[in-house]
């Protein structure tokens, strides 16, 4: 017998073989992607709150950070101009006379496929003071079942730290520092 080449039972092996490791690369991709997205959006928002508390400094005014499940605003006390009032109001997205910057408000939007949750939810407001201090301990966490390294945020007085949730939140895993592990 000649040899021609390869039958078509081994060409059907062979096919077989392939596409199931297609089908079980494609599951781990999508798992490995939505952990990517979980953990790129984390590393935004600690980003967003470390500006906000070196610009707190740098200004010698106090900085908000207004948490929603579908976006976070950081906002600079400005009114009254120039050494605002401490609090967060409505006159602080007014451009008050003698401020000739640009308003310093920055709203970024989260995917809405990746929500976040915070311990203490009724209290939206991450407050930095003059010295950069956050007043309140706040934990912020990916409210998803995706395996990041990164999912949560923890805050306390002095420091903003990124970390990996024990227990995920959907899984029955509370929002809070003890449960926000440094990585």
């Amino acid at each position: 017998m000649k040899d021609n080449g390869i039958t078509l039972v081994e060409l059907l092996v062979a096919v077989s073989i392939v596409s199931v490791l297609a089908i079980a690369l494609g599951f781990e991709f999508r798992a490995w992607i939505g952990g990517y997205r979980v953990e790129s959006q984390m590393r935004e928002l600690h980003l967003d709150l470390m500006d906000a508390r070196v610009r707190a400094i740098l200004r010698k005014r106090v900085h908000f950070v207004s948490l929603s499940q579908t976006h976070y605003t950081v906002q600079e006390d400005i009114y009254p101009w120039p050494d605002g009032d401490q609090c967060l109001t409505a006159s602080d997205s007014n451009r008050p006379a003698g401020y000739n910057d640009p308003i310093p408000i920055m709203k970024r939007h989260l995917d809405l496929t990746l929500p976040i949750t915070w311990n203490n939810i009724r209290v939206r407001h991450v407050k930095f003071t003059t010295r950069g201090f956050s007043r309140t301990n706040r934990t912020i966490c990916a409210n998803t079942t995706y395996d990041a390294d990164y999912d949560c945020i923890a805050i306390s007085a002095g420091r903003i730290r990124l970390g990996k949730l024990k227990k995920k939140i959907p899984d029955g895993g509370i929002c809070n520092a003890a449960n926000c592990v440094k990585k």
